[in-house]
């Protein structure tokens, strides 16, 4: 499952190899934690690969508004929003709104006059729409900032237990399993973040004299400290 959701949001020829072999691959959900539930069709409609999307949708995959908005269907996603306003504040697997969604499937070659006035069509509404959304501000962070945060944290130690703080493609800090990325961290306040935007995932770091030296994750059924890693010499000097 992680296999074929993780490649939809690059490699259409794997996909094809693992999804010719399993049909039902076309329709696999992933969790990358805390609930952050992708499919393998919403892989490819965040980063706008049409090419995946309308495969995957060719064997069995289920389009929803994000696939839509990806496509820029402007009188779906319309129709659907004024059917259920609330659809325009619901965020798609990693939090990522519909308007990025729509702002990606530009990034697709090849596309035709009709499909780009469809997509910017799409993209003004929801940038006029979203002017009254009201959304939580979160504290920008430059990859400076964000430097002290990053590398392993560990909880216990097995090989696997531990947490990996790194920097993804939008520049953002994410919290995975032990040497693997995952869901962005959202900072709402110094040193305390939410994964994802969830608003009940709480990550918060323990910072002495300028160096983080742990993190906390604090949901309403666990509760996980984990102290991090000595790397080299570097994370040791004052």
């Amino acid at each position: 499952m992680a296999d074929v959701v993780g490649s939809s949001h690059f490699n259409f020829d794997h996909v094809k190899e693992l999804v010719n072999h399993r049909p039902e691959l076309a329709r696999a959900n992933w969790d990358w934690s805390f609930g952050d539930w992708e499919s393998a069709l919403g892989a490819a409609s965040h980063v706008g690969r049409r090419d995946i999307a309308e495969y995957l949708i060719s064997q069995g995959a289920r389009p929803n508004i994000f696939t839509f908005a990806m496509f820029g269907n402007f009188e779906i996603v319309k129709s659907m929003i004024e059917a259920i306003p609330s659809l325009q504040y619901t965020g798609g697997p990693h939090g990522i709104s519909l308007l990025r969604h729509a702002k990606a499937g530009l990034r697709s070659k090849n596309l035709t006059e009709d499909q780009k006035t469809s997509s910017n069509e799409l993209i003004e509404y929801l940038e006029e729409i979203n002017e009254t959304n009201i959304k939580p501000e979160y504290i920008e962070m430059t990859e400076a900032e964000q430097e002290k945060y990053l590398g392993d944290y560990l909880y216990r130690e097995g090989e696997k237990d531990g947490l990996t703080i790194k920097r993804n493609m939008r520049n953002m800090l994410t919290l995975g399993k032990l040497g693997k990325s995952g869901g962005g961290l959202y900072q709402k306040s110094p040193n305390v973040f939410l994964y994802n935007g969830i608003a009940s995932v709480e990550i918060s770091f323990e910072v002495v004299d300028g160096k983080v030296i742990s993190l906390t994750v604090s949901e309403p059924d666990l509760v996980l400290k984990a102290k991090r890693r000595v790397r080299d010499w570097r994370d040791l000097k004052d």
